[in-house]
């Protein structure tokens, strides 16, 4: 979860950068694959902190409630 968590944040970063700067972008297809991947947590983080996928619903409900399953699928896993 930490590891997947970290590589979304980035990668959510990176594609924000590439956004300002008229760069090719990282697929949404991408995204959601790291975020399915349990990486929800750092994305919904980075979508936050890099203000990137904000105006669109699938990803500002979409990722925080797959972070939420995604914790408690570990906390179940781990008590």
């Amino acid at each position: 979860l930490l590891l997947m968590s970290l590589v979304a944040f980035v990668v959510m970063g990176l594609d924000k950068w590439k956004a300002r700067h008229h760069a090719w972008r990282i697929p949404e297809r991408t995204l959601w694959f790291l975020a399915l991947f349990f990486g929800a947590p750092g994305a919904c983080v980075g979508m936050i902190v890099f203000h990137h996928k904000t105006r669109k619903p699938a990803f500002f409900i979409g990722f925080p409630l797959l972070a939420i399953i995604e914790i408690w699928i570990c906390a179940i896993m781990l008590g």
